[in-house]
């Protein structure tokens, strides 16, 4: 890839897709700030946006896209295309948190999680992938959670939609490769934005009840998180490091956060035995599976 990119982001309105999005803009990388109904509930979002890009001369452009909408998402990507000609990076950002005991949630609330957490990353890199694939380069990049790599009681729909992120972004580490298209994973520890005040509760409150003590589960966990929230901007600027790591030096996955919770450990185990499991299938380095390390920072 050049060393400008066309970068594409999900869930940019507020939090870690703005800042990544406004990051990236000022390092000289244009920008494609997705975000749903730019004109309607994001309009002041969007206005932002517009107006910090026209004030600092920024290459960053708003765009409407819904990532539960197949075609939402492909419009957003072919429009992406048509102004800038390409499309190298797809930042999957997109998402939101749901906390409640397990029984509690509903089947309509899991769903809804997935749909965004995981099947918007389905639907962005089913789209923007003919494009990187005629360019022989690209770059998906995957904003999952420390959540993906360890259980957090009460947490566990948001973990089990990060959980298959992982699953979905190593996949394509591996299938992509031959084509020259990379696929990495960021895991953000704790960090103040607003995901915290959107956190969608669970809504079986008669379920709820049932389980005496362990309702406190739930807000131990949250106070534990908030206190120790990080600057977020920590986050957007790894994320600008990775995009300008040169092709083919890239880690499958990358871990941004002060406290480490076995995360690192997981992570390095995971690499070892992926490694035997490629090799028993017969799909080493030299059947063009070229990435060789996998374990994050």
């Amino acid at each position: 890839m050049d060393c400008k990119h066309m970068v594409l982001i999900t869930g940019s309105s507020t939090g870690f897709g703005r800042l990544i999005a406004e990051t990236l803009a000022r390092h000289g990388h244009t920008v494609f700030a997705t975000m749903r109904d730019p004109e309607g509930r994001n309009a002041i979002n969007s206005t932002e946006i517009r107006a910090l890009a026209k004030r600092e001369s920024l290459p960053l452009h708003v765009l409407d896209l819904d990532v539960t909408d197949d075609a939402s998402v492909d419009r957003a990507v072919r429009s992406t295309v048509e102004q800038a000609g390409r499309i190298d990076v797809a930042i999957n950002n997109a998402g939101y948190g749901l906390v409640g005991l397990a029984e509690a949630l509903t089947v309509e609330q899991a769903q809804r999680i997935m749909n965004t957490n995981f099947f918007g990353s389905v639907r962005v890199n089913r789209a923007v992938l003919p494009f990187m694939r005629r360019q022989r380069n690209g770059l998906l990049m995957h904003i999952s959670s420390g959540a993906g790599r360890v259980i957090i009681p009460s947490f566990g729909f948001y973990c089990a939609s990060k959980f298959a992120l992982e699953a979905l972004a190593e996949t394509y580490y591996y299938e992509l490769a031959p084509q020259g298209i990379e696929s990495v994973i960021v895991e953000p520890g704790a960090y103040q934005t607003p995901v915290f005040g959107n956190i969608v509760i669970a809504a079986d409150e008669a379920r709820t009840d049932t389980y005496g003590a362990a309702n406190q589960i739930g807000p131990k966990v949250g106070a534990a998180l908030t206190a120790a929230a990080g600057n977020p901007q920590e986050l957007a600027d790894a994320v600008l490091q990775i995009l300008e790591t040169p092709v083919g030096h890239k880690k499958l996955r990358y871990r941004v956060s002060a406290a480490d919770l076995g995360v690192d450990e997981i992570n390095a185990l995971s690499e070892a035995v992926q490694s035997r499991l490629l090799e028993a299938f017969g799909l080493t380095a030299d059947t063009a599976f070229v990435q060789t390390s996998t374990a994050g920072a």
